[in-house]
């Protein structure tokens, strides 16, 4: 059976790095290539400059493939589709809003695109589009979110019964386990975020890790959901002043970087999914990696005995 997925990505494993803002850099990134999934670079923090010199930095540390997020609502102008496009990379997934304007500009620089879509609406609208594949945003991920609340476990059911387009999985997975799950499901690559961001190669503070590591299953907070953006968040002191409230003031994520690489818990908010609540540890990449492909196999081997049994 092929898997799409790595075809068209070209890598080893079909495992991708969500694209965090400020954290989806080289140092990151390069850590998953060289381990065997797919490494993400960011460019929703806005720094255009520094976002390119990641970019570039990443063809001096890897020969494996990588790929590109633009978020399409953040973006000023063209100026980073047409970088991406004259690049060499040749993976984006776009996000937040309608990818219809960069698939054909992105498709004829022969990049392979996948859109990240939290409904079954959307997702049709993105195949329509022409999008080479989906990234698919369950509720439980961290980050932001769509307010109404769907599983990756529903959702990822669902809008496999409406397209026949690659599927990566986001949202409630951090081991082999929730990758067997998922395809299981109809996904064919999973994509984390909150298990990457405790790794040791995550540029993050160790405040931050540790927070991760320490958090139970209910340790995260959805908040805003009757504003914009919607997100989910590690729950401190501060989130649950706003999830008490109901809203995020304006300047919640004035000081992110203090939380991100000072370690200031309480300085904004902590975005995490609820697969805090599932890793017990800060680990090298390689490791997680490793130790999640071993996984699936094993839960992959007894699903194929049972079948060739036809027994449960």
């Amino acid at each position: 059976m092929s898997n799409r997925f790595l075809a068209q990505t070209g890598a080893k494993y079909p495992i991708v790095q969500a694209p965090m803002g400020w954290i989806a850099r080289s140092q990151l990134a390069s850590a998953v290539c060289k381990a065997g999934g797919l490494g993400i670079i960011e460019t929703s923090s806005g720094e255009t400059d520094n976002c390119k010199a990641e970019i570039e930095k990443m063809f001096e540390l890897t020969d494996a493939p990588f790929g590109v997020n633009l978020p399409i609502l953040f973006l000023k102008d063209d100026a980073m589709l047409q970088y991406i496009c004259d690049s060499g990379v040749k993976f984006v997934t776009t996000s937040a809003g309608s990818p219809s304007k960069f698939v054909g500009p992105l498709q004829e620089a022969g990049i392979i695109v996948y859109h990240a879509v939290p409904t079954v609406e959307a997702a049709i609208r993105c195949v329509e589009a022409g999008v080479d594949g989906l990234v698919v945003e369950g509720a439980e991920g961290g980050g932001f979110k769509n307010p109404e609340e769907v599983s990756t476990l529903v959702l990822l059911q669902a809008i496999r019964a409406a397209v026949d387009v690659p599927l990566v999985a986001a949202g409630g997975i951090c081991d082999g386990r929730g990758m067997a799950a998922a395809f299981a499901l109809g996904a064919e690559a999973v994509q984390m975020g909150t298990r990457f961001v405790s790794s040791a190669e995550s540029p993050v503070h160790n405040n931050y890790k540790s927070a991760i590591v320490d958090a139970p299953t209910t340790g995260t907070y959805m908040l805003n959901k009757k504003a914009s953006p919607c997100i989910r968040a590690l729950k401190t002191e501060r989130t649950h002043k706003i999830y008490d409230e109901g809203l995020m003031p304006a300047d919640t994520f004035g000081n992110i970087l203090d939380l991100y690489f000072g370690g200031d818990m309480e300085a904004s908010v902590g975005l995490a999914g609820q697969t805090a609540g599932l890793i017990n540890g800060v680990k090298p990449v390689a490791e997680i990696i490793e130790e999640m492909v071993v996984e699936f196999h094993t839960i992959a081997g007894r699903m194929g005995q049972l079948a060739s049994a036809s027994s449960f």
